[in-house]
């Protein structure tokens, strides 16, 4: 069975907004740190709100950037993918549309041989934790304040005890903690 991994860029007080987390002084680091994530893993899962802002960032074929896409980019745009949705009547970008029951369709696709699942985000993973099918948490923590939301796990009905399983520095601005479920 292939683990679920859930990654995801947070401010030191749980907010998720990708706008809020800071430059960081060595963006190669942190795109070295993601891409890594992404070759552990044989797929990419997603809601469609980070669906649709991943694909407008890294899409390569629409690439705006004004210097080569880095290999971030790259491994991105190559990676297969997994959305969940009920509002899309269809994707592309390497992506298979799921629909119905979450936690019946991604225990399938976690049944599945292979390295790994990856997911972020913030609505799908909430419900992803609440039917325990997350296998490894983990948070790439910016040192800033950002006094407002989305945060990380809002409105999740019970708590998630968590073991400490790796914590290390990103550069100088991040720090990784990743997590396992105490089950």
């Amino acid at each position: 069975m292939r683990p679920l991994r859930y990654s995801i860029n947070v401010t030191l007080d749980g907010c998720c907004d990708h706008r809020a987390v800071p430059v960081v002084d060595d963006l190669d680091a942190l795109h070295r740190h993601h891409e890594e994530n992404l070759a552990k893993a044989d797929a990419l899962l997603f809601g469609r709100v980070t669906y649709q802002m991943m694909e407008e960032a890294w899409r390569l074929d629409a690439w705006q950037g004004p210097e080569a896409p880095d290999p971030f980019a790259r491994t991105i745009d190559a990676a297969k993918k997994y959305v969940v949705s009920r509002t899309l009547d269809q994707v592309d970008w390497n992506a298979e549309l799921i629909r119905g029951d979450v936690g019946d369709a991604v225990q399938r696709l976690k049944e599945e041989p292979g390295d790994g699942l990856l997911v972020g985000g913030l609505q799908l993973p909430l419900a992803l934790a609440e039917l325990d099918l997350i296998d490894e948490y983990e948070f790439v923590v910016f040192p800033r304040v950002a006094g407002h939301g989305p945060t990380l796990f809002a409105g999740l009905t019970r708590p998630l005890d968590l073991t400490l399983v790796e914590r290390y520095e990103l550069g100088s601005s991040a720090v990784v903690t990743r997590y396992v479920p105490r089950r």
